[in-house]
């Protein structure tokens, strides 16, 4: 085995559990657990250990890839709008091997789930810089609605009342003016008890947009790794399909030579075309599997639509889990971000109900007004004189002042807001409770599971190995005729379930290893030394390399098993 080093942005793991000997060959069980008699040790509180507003530390895992490679550039995902419409569109016209390494590069560059994460960062950064402004002043332009305006007005007085030679009752005036005006604010927040908890709580968001990435980017591994486990599981569920019917068909072919040599029963061939069909039918279900999960695969990669993947690696086991369960559970403590959003949570709680006590309490603002005018023209000329154009007006004023805001009544409201903001953050001091004990209980299941699918490896490996050479002697017994077909059959299918019972441990292992990579943020994995193949294809038994040929598929219908007199279908 080949210790992989642990990832140097695991370094708070590093300090709080030091890695154990590479020379360990399996995870170690409890062994450290406190006699009744030692004394409890103090635990810390949360606050204490992460601090009130911990911050989000994207070098506890490795980054995402952002660009492919060259040889994985046809893969790239199409583009997130992009809708099929014909079947030619969606004809899979490429089967693409891959291995474990680039189904994780495909998954971070293309998956669009993560994609969607990344730009909630980008949208609550917008967010904080826009609560951030409320320490700036605004600045506002207001025209009006003469920017320039040319106005006509007409005037006409009737005074009844007006004697003399120089008056009349009757006068008609007239003006045309064309002028201009602006008012520039200034508003700035002198005073604001609003300003900083809302600041602090948009802080707090962005910091559980960016945990929350790194959330979605841990998830994503893991399901992409468990995607390509459950490939490789249903890939080898169609290898044991296949050498299942390639054995049934030798045992047929055995048994129907025996019949006509007149050593056998016509039963004993009945039982082999049974153990065929039910091969057959393992065989069917294997294969659906197998394409369910290659699509799905593809689902997770965001694939062009045109392209299938498959496993180019063999199930094989992975590694071996180094740290023991007390390490994994104190890492899970100190790397899980959901630990550290609950507590961020506390904290928007707290500055909500700060924000909200914040609005029956004083605001003061500085103000400044500027204000400019200007027309040409005149107003109020008789009807039989000319308008001078040239005579004009023009005038500014500018006025500064404090603005003072005090809501001094609002029936309670707010501090009814605060006391429900203070509420809020006790309940999640619960939730945090709640979920640092499902950590644990992740980790532990996990750990748990790991050590009995290592025990099942060693027991299935040892049922495949005595289920061969079990079908090996039942077959030379059987054309030796010294036994039945049943013994065959029986042999033929507990070999099966052992191969599939094998395959199925060390699928589940290596979920359950992709887990506690997952659960505890380590990667302290000793990776198994790949097999060393020989450069050639070793020969088989040319009795059993049968080629298995393609079924036809029958409509359902016509596939219906009817009853004896052929009226309706086989009552169970």
């Amino acid at each position: 085995m080949v210790l992989v080093p642990v990832l140097q942005g695991v370094s708070r793991a590093q300090d709080a559990s030091p890695p154990p000997a590479a020379d360990q060959s399996s995870p170690a069980p409890d062994q450290s657990a406190p006699t009744p008699s030692a004394s409890p040790v103090p635990i810390p509180l949360a606050p204490e250990v992460k601090g009130n507003r911990p911050k989000s530390d994207p070098t506890v895992l490795p980054p995402a890839a952002t660009q492919l490679e060259p040889d994985l550039q046809p893969l790239a995902s199409p583009p997130s709008l992009a809708l099929p419409t014909r079947p030619a569109q969606v004809k899979i016209q490429q089967l693409r091997p891959l291995g474990l390494r680039d189904v994780e590069t495909l998954a971070e560059t293309n998956n669009p789930s993560l994609k969607a994460v990344a730009s909630q960062v980008d949208q609550a950064k917008s967010n904080l810089r826009a609560q951030i402004s409320a320490w700036y002043p605004n600045i506002n332009l207001a025209t009006g609605s003469t920017f320039p305006a040319l106005t006509n007005n007409y005037r006409f007085r009737f005074n009844p009342d007006a004697t003399g030679p120089f008056t009349t009752q009757e006068s008609l005036t007239r003006g045309q003016t064309l002028g201009a005006a602006m008012n520039i604010g200034i508003n700035w927040d002198l005073i604001n008890p609003q300003r900083v908890p809302q600041i602090s709580a948009a802080r707090d968001q962005f910091e559980q947009a960016q945990n929350q990435y790194l959330i979605a980017l841990r998830d994503l591994r893991l399901q992409a790794a468990q995607a390509y486990f459950t490939l490789q599981f249903a890939d080898e569920g169609v290898r044991i399909g296949q050498e299942s019917v390639r054995a049934s068909l030798v045992s047929l072919k055995d048994a129907r030579a025996r019949f006509q040599a007149g050593v056998s029963t016509k039963l004993e061939v009945l039982q082999a075309e049974t153990q065929l069909a039910r091969d057959q039918q393992l065989l069917t279900n294997a294969l659906a599997e197998q394409s369910v999960a290659r699509r799905s695969l593809a689902s997770l990669l965001d694939l062009p639509q045109n392209v299938t993947p498959t496993a180019k690696e063999p199930a094989r086991v992975v590694g071996t889990w180094m740290p023991t369960l007390q390490e994994s559970i104190v890492a899970a403590y100190a790397f899980r971000e959901e630990l550290d959003q609950v507590i961020l949570q506390i904290s928007i709680a707290n500055s909500t109900a700060n924000a909200a006590i914040g609005a029956v309490q004083p605001f003061l603002s500085i103000v400044n007004t500027f204000g400019w005018d200007r027309s040409n023209g005149q107003t109020g000329v008789p009807f039989d004189r000319p308008i001078n154009m040239g005579a004009y007006t023009y005038g500014f004023d500018n006025s500064v002042g404090l603005n003072l805001r005090w809501n001094l009544f609002d029936g309670g409201r707010a501090a009814a807001q605060y006391r429900q903001q203070k509420q809020a953050a006790e309940e999640q001091r619960f939730n945090f409770a709640d979920r640092r004990d499902r950590i644990r209980l992740e980790v532990e299941t996990s750990f748990y599971l790991l050590l009995q699918n290592n025990r099942d490896i060693t027991t299935t490996s040892r049922a495949v190995i005595s289920s061969r050479e079990a079908l090996r002697l039942a077959r030379l017994r059987f054309q030796a005729g010294v036994t039945t077909q049943r013994e065959v059959v029986d042999s033929q299918r507990d070999l099966t379930q052992a191969e599939v019972s094998y395959a199925r441990a060390v699928t589940d292992y290596n979920r359950r290893l992709a887990e506690l990579r997952r659960r505890t943020g380590l990667d302290q994995v000793a990776f198994c030394q790949p097999p060393s193949l020989p450069s050639s294809k070793p020969s088989g038994d040319p009795t059993t390399q049968i080629p298995i040929e393609p079924q036809p598929l029958l409509p359902a219908c016509q596939s219906e098993v009817r009853s004896p007199d052929g009226r309706g279908p086989l009552s169970p």
